[in-house]
């Protein structure tokens, strides 16, 4: 397990599928969202623009990260 520490209070779906280099761009970040490829906390997340927050747990095929 990956950890990923925020800066400010949260961050976007999106912009941790970029920064954690999971998606190349925003357009490939969507089509991971779009193939109910993400679990947060468990359960699928299909809202691009979900605020995550520390504690949240992403899994995305065989990664997962824990935000910090």
């Amino acid at each position: 397990m990956e950890t990923f520490k925020i800066e400010g209070d949260y961050i976007e779906l999106i912009g941790l599928l970029k920064a954690t280099g999971i998606a190349q761009t925003g357009g490939h970040a969507k089509f991971i969202v779009e193939e109910e490829m993400v679990i947060r906390n468990g359960e699928v997340e299909l809202r691009k623009r979900a605020k995550l927050v520390p504690g949240d747990v992403i899994e995305v095929e065989d990664i997962t990260i824990k935000l910090t």
